[in-house]
């Protein structure tokens, strides 16, 4: 069940008529409990149990870390939400990975042994709700927050369905305390979730799926060979792709949740108009960086021991986030790329801090360029299905395609990429640090009233391929 269906208009529907019924506060969090477990069901149920053991097992993990007395029994009760959380992790998504290398390392080394490959299902949401409720243990463990008192109240966090599948990763103090007391939206919360919705599945129908991906598809095709037009082109359409097939899942949640008095953080803040890398991953999937910078690279020391380990840490931080992603080289090689542009960064920075021209305007544009740039180009080896396809998009974009690429886009196509993405930028910029609340009631009421019609009547027009959403594979 996604967002941009019927039956999932159906399902809130019901949703926010028992929500809104003259029902004890108890009695409504568990019927949204049991709406969020059939949601998670109705993808696959019997990985039901797999979620409601992740509940179980770090509830009764983190009180029994907040009553343990000895330093080496918190470690203990750690290191056993660890293994079971990251260990389930790595079975279902990464084992057929693991086995597919290990058996080419021993086959490199001349060692007679094979490690069997396990196909499995990789169940919808593991990698988000493990996040989630990692965070819960390490946050008890370093003594942060307090066990919550309400299994229910947990139990809800972790299976929320606006945030279940795809984020943006909740953490629990941002959530729990909302559990307390009644919630129910008011008017004005009710129409602002409703058209983060509409907006949302825009993005995502329209935009994502209707106008950018079939140009994607058709360069990033295996044995494509595109020209170097054709390449920067289905770059350009892809960064706009996975941006509004994101960001448009992440305002369809903060805006359900709204619809039932819940609020979600913000996951994008005009990721597009930042300038320079650290900045950009302040605005790209701000839950997940912030987690990475929180759970990993704080941990891992941070900055806080000179600069060459601070690379080392920077490094193995987006390693690992690229490899989070999926279980492919092509993403650990997409993290590496943009730990490279993070450490270049920093090495500049002294030299473009003195410099009057780098705070001029121009600056700030060339900034914004050359960040915008390297994103492109790291987006390769995220959508690319292989090194093979990854290096000839590439090749094509330096220039290096062979006289009988090309062929694959019109110029129309092409035109179509470059005008959608340049228009997204230009919106960036121009609102790169207004709240999305604040865009709004900046315009004229007949203008927003105009943006919802023709976003209306663009969704129910629409045609094209139903796709998911790109993050639900991960």
């Amino acid at each position: 069940m996604v967002f941009n269906s019927l039956s999932f208009l159906a399902f809130l529907a019901l949703g926010l008529v028992l929500h809104h019924l003259p029902l004890t506060w108890r009695v409504r969090k568990l019927n949204l409990l049991v709406a969020s477990s059939l949601f998670y069901a109705a993808w696959n149920p019997l990985f039901l149990p797999l979620l409601w053991y992740a509940i179980t097992l770090d509830w009764f993990l983190a009180r029994a870390l907040a009553s343990a007395r000895t330093p080496a029994w918190r470690k203990a009760l750690l290191g056993v939400s660890l293994a079971s959380n990251l260990g389930l992790l790595a079975f279902f998504k990464y084992g057929p990975f693991l086995a597919d290398n290990t058996n080419a390392l021993f086959l490199a080394l001349g060692v007679p042994l094979h490690v069997p490959r396990v196909d499995v299902v990789l169940p919808v949401a593991i990698s988000f709700y493990t996040f989630e409720s990692l965070a819960y243990t390490l946050d008890v463990y370093r003594g942060h927050e307090k066990p919550w008192d309400s299994f229910l109240d947990f139990a809800l966090f972790l299976t929320f369905f606006p945030h279940l599948v795809a984020g943006p990763i909740v953490r629990p103090r941002d959530f729990l305390p909302q559990c307390t007391q009644p919630r129910r939206a008011t008017p004005s919360q009710l129409q602002w979730g409703l058209l983060l919705l509409v907006l949302g599945v825009f993005e995502k129908a329209v935009l994502a799926d209707g106008l950018l991906a079939p140009l994607v598809d058709t360069v990033f095709a295996p044995g494509a060979k595109p020209s170097g037009g054709e390449a920067w082109s289905a770059a350009l359409a892809f960064s706009g792709q996975i941006f509004c097939d994101f960001a448009g899942y992440s305002l369809c949640a903060i805006g359900v949740a709204l619809c039932f008095g819940f609020h979600l953080p913000d996951n994008f803040q005009s990721p597009y108009a930042a300038i320079g890398f650290s900045d950009f991953w302040r605005r790209w999937h701000i839950s997940l960086s912030s987690w990475l910078r929180d759970y990993l690279y704080i941990p891992l020391g941070g900055n806080r021991h000179g600069p060459a380990r601070t690379h080392v840490n920077l490094m193995l931080t987006m390693l690992l986030g690229g490899l989070w992603h999926g279980a492919s080289w092509t993403f650990v090689v997409w993290g590496g790329l943009h730990g490279l542009f993070l450490i270049a960064e920093r090495m500049l920075r002294p030299l473009l801090e003195k410099p009057r021209w780098a705070r001029a305007p121009v600056g700030r544009f060339a900034g914004v360029a050359v960040t915008f740039v390297g994103v492109c180009f790291a987006w390769v080896f995220f959508r690319a299905p292989d090194f093979a396809t990854a290096f000839t998009v590439v090749r094509a974009m330096v220039g290096g395609s062979g006289a009988d690429a090309g062929g694959l886009l019109s110029q129309f196509d092409m035109g179509l990429a470059v005008l959608t993405v340049g228009a997204l930028l230009a919106a960036q910029w121009r609102y790169r640090d207004v709240p999305l609340p604040e865009v709004f009631t900046s315009v004229p009421w007949w203008a927003s009233a105009s943006a919802m019609t023709v976003m209306l009547v663009a969704l129910v027009t629409a045609t094209g391929v139903d796709r998911a959403f790109i993050y639900f594979q991960f």
